[in-house]
């Protein structure tokens, strides 16, 4: 998704976390409810090709699903011939029958789609969709020459002519061409065929971390850290390939059935070497408002690991609070604040973190790009400490050590006796400083400056 800051918002843009905005709502894990059979009936009749009987597309699909025998289709068909009169359906026949169900026929239209879309696709059977965005469309399949399961992204129609849509679709398919990695999802082909561009991909039987934070609202941190760990791991693959991924969010990185975390999704991919795209691209914001850094908002140029390493630490911070780092009413409001506005520490929203993964997540999303991990190698070493049950290395390198305050203090107090220090804790290798002991620090840099003073005076 491309977003520019003056632009009107729209819906899409905070698609990723709409449903979680309110603090007040609970995530269920119950199913929605089936449309009634009259509305899917509607909606099959309108998928479905013109001029083509509702009963007779209906009974074929029911049967070649597995869903029911043709001698229970037969049964349902001859049942409402014999009832026409009441105007009842082969639909609600099956319905009525207990031979499917309102949601296995309510599934029809997804397999409706495919079978149009494949008409245009040769060499792979549609078997549904798996979901739609605003730019594309993407289906299982399969794939017939190797007899294998996969994912089909199309790009509507009305785009066939739009040269920049088209450009960036395969730019997708060329960037996740060069990636070969067990937690990216690999990409297979590209093309075109008929009005339709197609881009083949993995088929990732599972959900997506998005789909888990609406179910659980959270993760717990161990979870958390596994899945950050497998995702730094193959955003490490992408920048040694030259490539920054500009979109890492939960709706695109898929947990497999085996738990394996992979990352997807490389449309907004730009290689660090390409000036002229960065410059086409200057000053416009590419990427999702909700997990996006602060450079890509600025549309600056020259990216670098960093800002992917910023929308994955948003990730991990909403993965481990069950909240967004920014909320806002727009887009706009929420940029900014990716801008301007402080980060709530995220042991603050959840006391139950540890203060480890808390400097990770901060440190990942510092302001400043140069602040941050410069790259994920550093940050694996973080993760995988804290994983561990150590501190972070790297996050605490500004911070001071408890030994080293603790022989300041000492110093400080032999010299006037008026501060003592217990240091039996000091081999403890780093802790947040609590507000006495910051106080102590002052009250040493004060009489150390007095001293020079008067030394210069005299």
């Amino acid at each position: 998704m491309s977003i520019n800051p003056s632009d009107n918002p729209n819906n899409d843009a905070l698609e990723d976390t709409s449903r979680l905005s309110d603090p007040g709502s609970t995530p269920t894990n119950s199913p929605p409810p089936p449309p009634s059979v009259s509305e899917t009936e509607r909606v099959i009749q309108t998928a479905a090709k013109e001029g083509t009987n509702l009963d007779t597309l209906v009974g074929r699909l029911v049967v070649d699903q597995g869903l029911a025998t043709e001698d229970e289709v037969t049964h349902c068909m001859e049942r409402a011939r014999q009832e026409q009169e009441n105007q009842r359906s082969l639909v609600q026949f099956l319905v009525d029958n207990e031979y499917v169900t309102k949601r296995q026929i309510a599934r029809l239209k997804q397999i409706i789609e495919a079978e149009r879309t494949d008409q245009k696709i040769p060499g792979f059977k549609l078997l549904g969709k798996l979901g739609a965005g605003a730019m594309a469309s993407v289906f299982k399949a399969k794939q017939l020459s190797l007899d294998r399961t996969v994912a089909i992204k199309v790009l509507p129609r009305k785009y066939s002519s739009n040269a920049q849509f088209i450009e960036r679709f395969y730019a997708e398919g060329r960037a996740a061409a060069q990636l070969n990695h067990p937690n990216i999802v690999q990409a297979f082909d590209v093309g075109k065929a008929g009005d339709y561009h197609y881009f083949v991909m993995e088929y990732v039987a599972g959900r997506t971390v998005y789909d888990d934070i609406l179910t659980h609202s959270r993760y717990s941190e161990t979870a958390a850290l596994e899945i950050t760990i497998q995702i730094a791991e193959a955003l490490e693959h992408a920048h040694d390939c030259g490539l920054i991924h500009r979109d890492v969010k939960p709706k695109n990185i898929l947990i497999t059935r085996q738990d394996v975390a992979k990352l997807a999704d490389m449309g907004l991919a730009r290689p660090v070497s390409d000036k002229e795209m960065a410059e086409a691209e200057a000053g416009k914001a590419f990427g999702t408002p909700y997990y996006i850094s602060p450079e890509q908002i600025r549309g600056e140029v020259n990216l670098g690991p960093p800002a992917d390493i910023y929308s994955l630490g948003a990730t991990l911070y909403h993965m481990v609070t069950g909240s967004v780092p920014f909320e806002g009413k727009n887009p706009s409001a929420v940029m900014h604040k990716h801008l301007k506005a402080e980060l709530v520490a995220p042991d603050h929203v959840n006391p139950k973190l540890s203060a480890g993964i808390s400097e990770i997540i901060e440190m990942m999303m510092a302001k400043n790009p140069r602040k941050r991990y410069q790259n994920c190698k550093d940050l694996i070493l973080d993760l995988l400490a804290v994983r561990d049950g150590k501190p972070p290395v790297i996050a605490h390198k500004d911070v001071l050590q408890v030994g080293d305050l603790a022989s300041m203090l000492q110093e400080e107090s032999a010299a006037q006796g008026t501060i003592a220090v217990d240091t039996s804790q000091s081999d403890q290798p780093m802790v947040r400083l609590p507000f006495v002991i910051i106080l102590g620090i002052l009250l040493v840099l004060s009489v150390i400056i007095n001293i020079l003073q008067a030394v210069n005076s005299s």
